[in-house]
């Protein structure tokens, strides 16, 4: 997917703000029609006014809440019919602190939105495309376990091995499809209010983020790691011990 055709349709999740937010943008930019999914119907419109205002392209707006998997189902078959060629599975949220300490419920919903929704939706449409790039937004907390974050951090890790496991197995099937990953590091969003949690001084713009997201989309690429010091980051992940990794991961948690 070196360009979008022409009258291509993205379905964009969370998209009311951060990286979804500005995602839609960037592929408002490039042409991309666009379906946008989040529960805050206002923040939503606020994104299409914008969007229409500066772009020649359509975009439908769907309020709903995707921890509801029936919601998710109902959201393929909405969209069907409009053959969407980029999804991008953004929908997701963190909670920050000791394990022990955390509100069970919370986390028991943060697993069913970043795993179950993300899960069904990537079937579903995987299953109704017939080409195009589904992009499931992980997260660097998922390539080594993060204390403070664990839960999350395990979510994580779920969406990054899920699409790669599948992404290899289109490829043998010699598939038009593609699933890839986008693990960004701190971004400036609303991520940190809801996980209770600052993004630190290294975190990245949303744009910046969105940027890279689409540029790995246009290159199909299984893994795309927004910013230098993430990329730096993962290269001492790779090669150091996770014993040595994991006392420096609390200390810049904690420092937060």
């Amino acid at each position: 997917m070196k360009k979008i055709d022409k009258g291509t349709y993205a379905v964009v999740t969370g998209a009311s703000s951060g990286i979804g937010w500005a995602i839609a943008l960037e592929l408002a930019s490039k042409g991309v029609n666009l379906i946008l999914v989040a529960r805050r119907k206002e923040r939503l419109e606020q994104l299409k006014e914008i969007i229409v205002k500066n772009n020649k392209v359509e975009v439908l707006i769907i309020d709903t809440d995707l921890a509801d998997l029936e919601n998710c189902k109902r959201l393929v078959e909405k969209t069907k019919e409009l053959e969407p060629q980029i999804i991008v599975n953004n929908a997701g949220f963190g909670q920050y602190g000791f394990f022990t300490e955390l509100d069970l419920d919370k986390e028991l919903a943060m697993i069913r939105l970043n795993i179950e929704s993300l899960h069904v939706l990537t079937k579903l449409y995987l299953t109704s495309m017939k080409k195009g790039v589904i992009m499931n937004v992980a997260s660097m907390a998922g390539f080594i376990p993060t204390p403070l974050l664990a839960s999350y951090a395990a979510t994580k890790a779920y969406v990054l091995n899920f699409s790669r496991a599948i992404d290899y197995e289109l490829k043998k099937q010699k598939s038009n499809i593609r699933v890839i990953s986008l693990c960004p590091g701190p971004v400036i969003s609303e991520f940190g209010i809801v996980a209770n949690t600052k993004q630190g001084k290294y975190a990245l713009s949303s744009e910046a983020c969105a940027k890279t997201a689409v540029k790995g989309i246009l290159k199909r690429k299984q893994v795309t790691v927004p910013g230098f010091i993430m990329k730096l980051s993962r290269i001492f992940i790779k090669i150091l011990p996770t014993s040595w990794v994991l006392p420096v991961v609390i200390n810049i948690q904690k420092h937060k």
